[in-house]
């Protein structure tokens, strides 16, 4: 697999506060909802291309929601139109969305929820009723985005600037039937919330590490599983949750 040269199209701030970018580059690229690609704009430093989940897709255009955390993400948040980027992708294993799926939550935190708009868009073109539910420290990322593709859409914020205060488990239906939730988001969340349901549903967690190759050749990003250490590029990022063993 070779890296496939794109355009940038745009690149906006959507939270400045929390540093989140949304960059667009136009081109032809394949993908399903949980699934990422290496992103590189740059030659020699950083050594490591950044691996970004996949926001949206379109027939010739890309989108990646990401958080400016260190030197790669800054160089790929200071892009402008017409700059070249390559990219390598799409890696890992997404979300499953099965014919047999009628109703389904679809829970996030924080940048966690960048990959889940894709998936309630998915969602929706299979007409799977898609509920979703929200968590951030002070507001949301796109909120109104979201609430357009989701049949229904609750949010938590830990400032109580928007929504319910408090924690996502906080919005969640005591009861509700549902033939699979979707999670995405940082592990502790993705540990209590998945407690919430019944071990008859099947519950998908995209688990994050640090990836190095991103193809599963350094073995760089394992995580603990029932089935012993498990790559997160190449045998996730999307895990069912009875295999996953928490560290948090």
């Amino acid at each position: 697999m070779n890296y496939k040269t794109g355009l940038v199209k745009d690149v906006k701030w959507v939270n400045e506060k929390d540093h989140i970018c949304l960059l667009t580059v136009s081109g032809d690229f394949a993908g399903d909802a949980g699934q990422f690609y290496l992103l590189r704009a740059w030659e020699e430093e950083p050594f490591l291309s950044r691996p970004i989940s996949i926001h949206d897709r379109e027939d010739d255009l890309i989108r990646f929601l990401f958080q400016v955390k260190g030197r790669g993400t800054a160089l790929l948040s200071q892009l402008k139109e017409g700059d070249p980027i390559r990219l390598l992708g799409p890696l890992g294993n997404g979300f499953p969305v099965k014919e047999t799926y009628r109703n389904v939550a679809v829970i996030g935190g924080g940048i966690g929820t960048a990959p889940l708009y894709y998936l309630l868009k998915e969602c929706k073109r299979k007409n799977v009723r898609a509920d979703y539910y929200a968590g951030f420290k002070t507001e949301p990322y796109l909120w109104e985005q979201y609430e357009k593709v989701a049949e229904s859409a609750l949010i938590a914020t830990e400032s109580g600037a928007f929504g319910k205060k408090g924690f996502v488990t906080e919005i969640l239906p005591q009861e509700k039937d549902y033939d699979a939730v979707y999670l995405c988001g940082p592990e502790i969340m993705m540990k209590n919330v998945a407690a919430v349901f019944s071990d008859s549903v099947p519950v998908y967690v995209s688990m994050e590490k640090r990836m190095a190759c991103g193809i599963g050749a350094c073995i760089g990003c394992t995580i603990k599983t029932v089935n012993g250490y498990q790559r997160v590029c190449k045998d996730g990022p999307v895990f069912l949750r009875e295999d996953v063993i928490f560290d948090a």
